[in-house]
């Protein structure tokens, strides 16, 4: 019998804010983070891998709240746990202490995300298949019991889901074919980080569609003249036959976001990307009623499957931007694929962090293979930075996601990396940036 024997959780900061990588309007001076999860076993060949995604400082909060939700797993049966992976979901999602920090929002629900997504990492290592391959190869009905699909029945019901996945059963490993040939569609946003300059930018545009990239995204709404400017060169270098998409994230009210996103119409733009709050459902809604036939863009910071419920039922969006880590991990992330496809709405993940481009290529060749059944309106989001600290990396060919074939959901890290990017005590932050703070029990220094 193998056992979780301990968990650890590690404070990862990547210095991207030196280059500017991941710059935007609302985030100027990012560090790439992640709240790493690892739940060991006392089988020295298995362990499951996970994380959250933030942004630098917090991150160390992160982190005791996923060793919080963690602990439940400590000493239990690992065939228990990843074969009842609906019970060991609401098991932990039942610690009510826990819960009233959020609920289901914020730290505690980015520790769950984390937990759950090592807990299904260490699912699929278990059966010696990609995470994608293990959920499209699931029992219909034994999947949708992993499914949380509590405050969701008035939208949708048990037996919706088991139709919707059932449905898709007799055609799916053709598609498994046709994803092996092609690979799943992807955009870059590495061209438009709003701290780049100019001449970058046209840099790194051109050398998006030299690679295959037929859309790319520019970071949006710090100042109007400077995005005219920058949407500018970013269609003279990719031209008007490929899709140029904007981001705003969050930086607009309503009325703002309306007036600036059609002052930017001109260029022509597929989306506008969180114009507005994340849980301002009806703001999307008017944002979205205002620029059409742009289209409305958002989910990255959408805080549950609740949210997305009611972004469906408002009409609010034409593009589902569900986060792989800010959702409470596949237990969470399946059902809001299922409204969307009811609704009718596509889903193009959000990836724009270290590790999320790894676990999201999983999630949309799982939604082509066997909930949407197309990638006709569909994208997933691709950034170039920091793939070479995980030991499975994404892998990005002529502008498609080539499909993942080792065991698991491509979580883990080099033990090198985490070692070096340790916060504050990795070799990095602790003898080589000039910025780090670092807290002792005597003070800080």
């Amino acid at each position: 019998m193998t056992r979780i024997t301990s968990v650890d959780v590690t404070d990862v900061r990547f210095p991207t804010s030196l280059s500017m990588d991941g710059s935007d309007a609302m985030n100027k001076d990012g560090d790439y983070s992640a709240t790493y999860v690892v739940l060991r076993t006392d089988d020295p060949r298995l362990a499951g891998y996970g994380f959250t995604f933030t942004i630098g400082r917090g991150n160390d909060i992160c982190t005791l709240a996923a060793r919080q939700r963690a602990e439940p797993l400590v000493g239990r049966d690992v065939a228990g746990v990843v074969g009842d992976l609906g019970g060991t979901y609401r098991d932990l999602a039942a610690d009510s202490q826990m819960r009233w920090l959020g609920p289901d929002k914020g730290v505690e629900h980015l520790a769950m995300a984390a937990v759950m997504n090592a807990v299904w990492d260490l699912a699929a290592r278990l059966a010696g298949k990609p995470l994608w391959r293990l959920l499209s190869e699931m029992d219909t009905e034994d999947l949708v019991d992993t499914l949380d699909l509590t405050y969701l029945s008035d939208v949708l019901t048990r037996q919706e889901a088991v139709d919707m996945l059932a449905e898709t059963v007799p055609t799916r490993s053709a598609r498994i074919a046709d994803m092996d040939r092609t690979g799943y569609p992807c955009y870059t946003t590495s061209a438009g980080w709003l701290g780049y300059s100019d001449d970058k930018l046209r840099e790194l545009a051109a050398l998006a569609i030299t690679n295959g990239y037929r859309h790319v995204k520019l970071k949006v709404g710090a100042n109007l003249a400077d995005d005219i400017r920058r949407c500018t060169i970013a269609r003279e270098v990719i031209g008007w036959d490929a899709h140029l998409m904007i981001d705003a994230n969050q930086v607009w009210d309503v009325p703002e976001a309306i007036e600036w996103v059609n002052a930017l119409a001109q260029f022509k733009p597929l989306w506008i990307e969180e114009p507005t709050s994340p849980d301002d459902v009806l703001g999307h809604a008017a944002v979205r009623k205002a620029v059409a036939p742009i289209g409305v863009a958002t989910g990255e910071h959408g805080m549950n499957r609740v949210l997305f419920k009611q972004l469906f039922q408002a009409e609010a969006i034409d593009y589902c931007q569900l986060d792989s880590a800010r959702l409470a991990s596949i237990n969470e992330i399946i059902p809001v694929y299922l409204m969307a496809k009811k609704f009718g709405v596509p889903v193009c993940p959000h990836a724009g962090g270290v590790g999320l481009c790894e676990l999201v290529q999983h999630l949309s060749v799982f939604d082509y293979v066997a909930v949407a059944g197309t990638t006709e309106n569909r994208v997933t989001e691709f950034v170039d930075h920091l793939h070479e600290h995980f030991t499975d990396p994404c892998v990005v060919e002529s502008g498609a996601y080539v499909l993942p074939t080792k065991p698991g959901y491509s979580a883990q890290m080099f033990a090198a990396s985490v070692a070096e990017y340790a916060y504050p005590d990795g070799a990095y932050w602790s003898t080589r940036h000039p910025h780090a703070v670092v807290v002792s029990e005597a003070g800080v220094g």
